[in-house]
C-alpha cells in the first residue's frame, strides 16, 4: 500500500480497534485458480502469536479456503471511516484558489500465513466470541446457545475456520495531515454539517490528529 509518512498509524491499539470496530475484512488470496477475495467479519486476537492472529470462518461450498495450504501469504482488508473532501472546505480555496479534491479515509491492511481450522471446539469457539462482539451492544443480546443445539451442530459442519498467524500490520489514517492547520479546521467544520454518521466519524479522525499535532508545536 502507498504510505507517504504523515499518513502512517503505527499503534497497534489503534489498529486493532478499527478492526474491531469495523470487522468485515476483505479476504484476499493468490491460489491455484488466481487471485481470489472474499469478504468476511473477524476477530483480531493480539496476545496470541508474535503479532497476534486474525480469526474468521467461512461457508465449507466457498472454495477459497481449499486454496490455503498454511504456508502461503494472504492479505486481509479492513476499510474503516471514509468520506470525500470538498475543496470549498479549504481556507486555501478562499486565499488561492489552488485547491482540489480528495478522499479521506482509515485503514488497517493485514499480512499473514492462513491455515484452515477445521476441529469443531476451534469453529464452536470462533461462532460465539464472534457473536459475543456483534451482540454486546443490544439490549437483549443473541447468543449460540439460545437456538437448538441440532441446528448449531448442523450449521458448525457446513463451515470452516481460519487462522491467520500475522507477519506484517500497516495502518493508514489519511485524514488531512497534509493541509494547513486552518484547511484542517475547515474539513471538520465541513463534515459536521453534512451530519450523516460517515461525515462525523471523520470528523472525529481529522480533529483528533489535528489536535494532537497543535499539542505537540505548543
Amino acid at each position: 500500500m502507498y504510505q507517504p509518512p504523515h499518513f502512517n498509524e503505527d499503534s497497534p491499539a489503534t489498529q486493532h480497534a478499527l478492526i474491531r470496530a469495523f470487522p468485515l475484512g476483505l479476504l484476499i488470496s493468490n491460489g491455484p485458480s488466481g487471485v481470489i477475495a472474499n469478504p468476511m467479519p473477524f476477530l483480531v486476537d493480539p496476545e496470541a502469536g508474535e503479532q497476534g492472529v486474525l480469526r474468521c470462518h467461512v461457508a465449507r461450498a466457498n472454495p477459497q479456503w481449499k486454496e490455503l495450504d498454511g504456508k502461503s501469504k494472504v492479505l486481509v482488508v479492513f476499510q474503516g471511516a471514509q468520506h470525500y473532501i470538498h475543496p470549498g472546505w479549504y481556507e486555501t480555496k478562499r486565499e488561492t484558489g489552488k485547491v482540489v479534491p480528495t478522499w479521506n479515509y482509515a485503514m488497517v491492511q493485514v499480512q499473514g500465513v492462513a491455515r484452515v481450522m477445521n476441529d469443531a471446539q476451534w469453529i464452536g469457539r470462533q461462532i460465539r466470541d464472534l457473536t459475543d462482539l456483534m451482540e454486546g451492544g443490544y439490549p437483549k443480546p443473541w447468543a449460540v446457545d439460545d437456538a437448538p443445539a441440532p441446528f448449531i451442530d448442523g450449521q458448525v459442519r457446513g463451515i470452516v475456520g481460519i487462522e491467520i498467524a500475522i507477519t506484517a500490520i500497516i495502518g493508514k489514517w489519511k485524514v488531512s495531515q497534509n493541509r494547513s492547520e486552518a484547511d484542517r479546521a475547515g474539513v471538520v467544520a465541513g463534515l459536521e454539517e453534512r451530519q450523516d454518521d460517515e461525515a462525523r466519524a471523520m470528523a472525529g479522525l481529522v480533529n483528533e490528529k489535528l489536535q494532537n499535532a497543535m499539542k505537540a508545536k505548543a
